[in-house]
């Protein structure tokens, strides 16, 4: 734990040891591109990261501070509020702490089956009530539950779940066949990702559902899973209190679905049935039973947009995003209990405000208006963006593009850099453009069946059709060895991702976050000067949205 005195002390030591990097081409002119250094950028993830700001929780003194802290910053650099005469964007939103009565019981003819919580099942609830229960609710299984027309697949087929409960497989076929999906490419669809699957249950009307964990399609381990479902919620205040959908919205473990199997008197092989095209949902000959018992809180939380107007367009729209907040005050780890978030992703918002230093500075100013776009509840489900995406400032046939900042490069300057998603849009012919003026190539995620397109917050400007541009950290460190970008990424993921050591680190590299930074200021400075609107290419899920 370091105070903020000491955390500006290490910002002032790292700026003069990672000076900005040499760049051409960028922008419209090398005052503004220069307003992007390490020093600024180092600057504000030493104040936002400090452990006077309660790691940025929202419903926080780290929220009150955080906004404080951005809308001082945004009337410095010279914004005008984006939200008419405000900073900020309401944000309604609940916290719901979900606790099971006991365990997850499910009942079958020749015996029962008890699940406990966390070890072996975890279980939340959207709906806004004091209690939630499903009670010898029929299980069938669903396959993937999905529904994808244009794929030509459909696990409800045919199906009434009504009042049933569901146990669907993560991921989608994709993953498992190379001519199903997007195979071909390795690239999970949406329709892979839980929150689709708790949605679409939902639409078909179940009253639970139950996902079967499995780390190689999720890419991630159940204790990810354990960890996120075992605090409060956070979600977005609805009219109908989230009564549309299921009362119970949970996993299970791989060992948990083996067992349901069993009792159920179905073989192993039903998974790999499922992931072939014609597969026909199963009732399993079972019912579940459990109850919740919840805490719900509402309260408002805020987006912080800041705009800079356009002047031969200024009713057409660039958005930057990055979302200011973390995990707050939680467990202990080695005595410290403030999940900070540096890199994550109190350096995306440094990034904002460096770009809105930039576009200020530049000698013309933009033909179309670029709105700085500081996102809540980012932890908690892509909240703040989901918010701002059905509820926009500005609208959305106007908005051209978002271009969205999520923990930025700390390992030094790169030959490539990444592009989530890579293939979805127009934007990545401008990132390239973008990428060769700085000697440097763009290349895609190295996981795309880990659905990482759909992680962060530029996802739900995609849904509405907004054109998206998700870059990440490069993998050619263009100064060490081919194992130093990946081994640092990897090292980040394992010792301080979602840990109270997400800290201000004086060894980074910021030559990279620099340059990373500048390459993004370019895309937008030209995407802000031009009359076209991109769009999404031929294959894109989000097209038909445009």
């Amino acid at each position: 734990m370091k105070d903020l005195r000491s955390l500006l002390l290490l910002a002032t030591l790292a700026a003069a040891c990672n000076t900005g990097t040499k760049q051409t081409g960028q922008g419209d002119d090398s005052t503004a591109i220069k307003a992007i250094d390490s020093a600024g950028l180092v600057r504000d993830i030493a104040v936002l990261a400090s452990d006077e700001f309660q790691g940025r929780k929202p419903f926080t003194i780290g929220e009150e501070k955080t906004l404080a802290y951005l809308e001082k910053r945004f009337k410095e650099i010279g914004l005008e509020p984006g939200n008419g005469t405000s900073y900020l964007q309401d944000v309604p939103m609940v916290e719901i702490l979900s606790k099971p009565e006991g365990d997850l019981r499910i009942k079958g003819k020749t015996g029962d089956l008890k699940l406990s919580y966390l070890d072996q099942y975890v279980a939340g609830t959207k709906r806004v009530q004091d209690q939630v229960s499903i009670n010898n609710s029929e299980m069938i299984f669903a396959g993937f539950g999905i529904v994808a027309p244009e794929y030509n697949w459909n696990d409800y087929a045919g199906l009434d779940v009504k009042g049933k409960t569901v146990v669907v497989m993560v991921n989608d076929p994709g993953f498992y066949d190379s001519t199903l999906f997007k195979g071909k490419t390795r690239t999970m669809t949406y329709y892979g990702r839980w929150t689709y699957k708790f949605e679409e249950a939902a639409r078909q009307g179940a009253a639970g559902i139950l996902i079967i964990h499995d780390v190689l399609p999720a890419s991630y381990g159940w204790t990810v899973v354990r960890s996120g479902w075992s605090k409060p919620k956070l979600d977005l205040q609805t009219a109908d209190n989230n009564m549309s959908r299921a009362a119970i919205e949970g996993w299970l473990t791989q060992e948990s679905a083996r067992k349901l199997f069993q009792l159920a008197g179905v073989s192993d092989t039903i998974i790999n049935q499922a992931k072939r095209p014609g597969f026909k949902p199963v009732s399993l000959g079972v019912s579940a039973s459990l109850t919740l018992h919840n805490k719900t809180r509402k309260s408002v939380s805020h987006n912080v947009a800041a705009l800079l107007p356009g002047t031969d367009r200024k009713n057409e729209y660039i958005i930057y995003s990055a979302h200011w907040d973390h995990l707050g005050v939680g467990e202990a780890v080695k005595g410290d209990t403030i999940y900070n978030g540096a890199l994550d992703n109190a350096s995306g918002v440094s990034g904002l405000l460096q770009l809105a230093t930039a576009f200020k500075k530049l000698q013309h100013p933009p033909k179309r208006s670029v709105l700085f776009l500081a996102l809540t509840g980012e932890e908690q489900g892509l909240l703040g963006s989901e918010y701002y995406a059905t509820h926009p400032i500005f609208p959305i046939k106007s908005t051209v593009a978002d271009i969205n900042m999520d923990v930025l490069n700390f390992f030094g300057r790169t030959k490539d850099i990444t592009i989530i998603g890579k293939g979805q849009s127009d934007l990545d012919d401008y990132a390239a453009k973008a990428a060769e003026k700085q000697g440097r190539f763009l290349i895609p995620e190295a996981n795309p069946s880990g659905g990482w397109f759909f992680r962060s917050d530029h996802f739900n400007f995609a849904k509405v059709g907004i054109p998206a541009l998700y870059p990440g950290s490069g993998n050619q460190s263009l100064t060490h060895n081919s194992a130093w970008a990946p081994d640092h990424a990897a090292m980040y993921g394992r010792d301080h991702y979602h840990s109270p050591f997400d800290e201000l680190d004086p060894s980074w590299e910021l030559s990279g976050m620099v340059e990373d930074v500048r390459f993004l200021f370019d895309v937008g400075v030209t995407l802000s000067n031009e009359d076209k609107f991109p769009q999404w290419k031929e294959g894109s899920e989000f097209k038909a949205k445009r």
